[in-house]
Order: C-alpha cells, then sequence, then structure tokens
C-alpha cells in the first residue's frame, strides 16, 4: 500500500512538472510573438495594466508590476518619452501624480495584444479536435481560478 502512495506520489510530481512546463513554454511563446511597439517584456507588462485597469499612481504600477519604485520611474520616462503615456495630477490627492496611457500608448497595447491572440489562435488550430475543445475549456477555467484565488495564510 505504501508503494502505492509513494508511485501515484510520484506521477503527480511528473504531471505537474509537465503542466509548469508547458505553462511557462506557452507564455514565453505568446509574450514573445508580440513585437508592436518595440517594448521590453517591463514596458510591455506595465502598459497592458494601464489600457486594462486605467490610470494608477506611480507606486501602485511599481507595485503591481513587483518593481521598485525607481525601475518604475525610469521605465514610465522612457515609456513617456515614446507617447505611450503620461502623467496627470491625481485630482483626489493634488500631491500625487497618475501614469496613465495614451491613445498611441492604447493602439499599441491592442496591436500587441491582437498580435498574441492570433499566435495563440494559430496553435490551438495545430493540435486535434479533441485537444482544441480541451484548451478551450481549460484555458478559461484557470483564468476563472485566477481572477478568484486567495493565496493560503
Amino acid at each position: 500500500m505504501q508503494q502505492r502512495t509513494l508511485d501515484t506520489t510520484v506521477a503527480q510530481d511528473t504531471l505537474d512538472e509537465e503542466l509548469m512546463r508547458s505553462v511557462e513554454q506557452l507564455v514565453r511563446y505568446v509574450l514573445h510573438t508580440a513585437t508592436a511597439g518595440g517594448l521590453s517584456t517591463a514596458a510591455s507588462s506595465a502598459l497592458a495594466r494601464l489600457g486594462r485597469e486605467g490610470p494608477q499612481r506611480m507606486t501602485e504600477l511599481a507595485r503591481a508590476e513587483h518593481a521598485s519604485q525607481p525601475n518604475m520611474t525610469q521605465l514610465v520616462t522612457r515609456m513617456e518619452r515614446a507617447g505611450l503615456v503620461r502623467r496627470t495630477a491625481d485630482a483626489t490627492d493634488g500631491r500625487g501624480v497618475l501614469v496613465e496611457i495614451t491613445g498611441t500608448g492604447m493602439e499599441v497595447f491592442r496591436r500587441r495584444r491582437a498580435e498574441r491572440a492570433q499566435a495563440l489562435r494559430r496553435l490551438v488550430e495545430e493540435v486535434s479536435e479533441p485537444e482544441r475543445d480541451a484548451v478551450r475549456t481549460a484555458l478559461p477555467a484557470l483564468a476563472h481560478a485566477l481572477r478568484t484565488h486567495r493565496p493560503r495564510p
């Protein structure tokens, strides 16, 4: 009985590792297919966050992007020079500054998103119909789990 438990644990660990590798490969593939705007990964991520969530204070953006305040300030400055974002006064706190996406930034964000969607679509078309159905079920389910995920204490 103990051997069966050990075998089950090893098999589950192998499946977990294979799933993790697959997710990492998929994310890398999709992220690297977007070329619009010639952005770094960090700039692309920050621009996407602003495009999805709207204006944010620099500290909030840095925290959400897991970046230091000085690094985020430098990144925003480069993006501002490229016309992708702008800084505006926070109407609720005159001392605060918000970072918001510009029309040009929104266009780059949309083009990058379309490039990624097309790359994912092409990839899904390469697998069998049952596998496509599985992907169409599994990915939205995982996305839902992420949205509702509560870290364990």
